[in-house]
């Protein structure tokens, strides 16, 4: 069973240095996200993606979300400089909304799923966007469940839905409903609501 850590009363600079190690080693780490527990891992460690979307049961081609704590993380995924960016995608950031920009064309196959757009978010969620700030880059980011089960919400539906993952932070969520929409840069067409 993963550790367990309450970011409202006890998350310490000890536990965010324990993730992050973690996270440089191919593990996978759950933690509250705008609406929902979030599984992170490190986007360019294939056997790492590979373990979290087994967990899952998520096919690899579908390709991932990565989060941020700033523009300059997600840069080198995205084939616009921050100065090339649409106001709607600037004006949204950091919030609960996840873009489809255009990918860069060293990214890695296994995070776009072979298309030609990656989804990427700066997050305003002060332990995730905390999280990326300390582990130096963007951090893949997905649901906490099972495909096509409903994504867990607290830290014991994590534990129930999501054996196997490797560290469990687990504090408030943002709020939201629903997990956060993803919307097309270029077109501004909502994709998930």
């Amino acid at each position: 069973m993963a550790p367990t850590v309450d970011h409202r009363s006890m998350l310490t600079p000890f536990h965010y240095r324990q993730a992050i190690r973690l996270l440089r080693r191919g593990g996978i780490v759950a933690h509250p996200t705008e609406a929902v527990y979030g599984l992170a891992c490190d986007p360019l460690d294939l056997q790492a993606v590979r373990r979290l979307l087994s967990l899952k049961g998520r096919a690899l081609e579908k390709g991932l979300i990565l989060v941020a704590a700033r523009y300059r993380q997600i840069a080198p995924f995205v084939a616009w400089s921050e100065g090339e960016l649409p106001e709607r995608v600037r004006s949204g950031w950091p919030g609960p909304r996840t873009w489809l920009l255009p990918a860069a064309d060293a990214v890695p196959w296994w995070i776009t799923g072979g298309a030609d757009r990656v989804a990427v978010r700066v997050t305003a969620h002060p332990l995730t966007a905390e999280l990326c700030r300390r582990f130096g880059g963007p951090l893949v980011s997905t649901s906490a469940n099972r495909a096509g089960r409903p994504p867990a919400r607290s830290a014991l539906q994590v534990r129930l839905r999501c054996p196997g993952t490797d560290l469990l932070l687990h504090g408030a969520t943002a709020g939201l409903e629903r997990p956060t929409p993803i919307l097309d840069a270029t077109t501004g067409e909502v994709l998930r609501p």
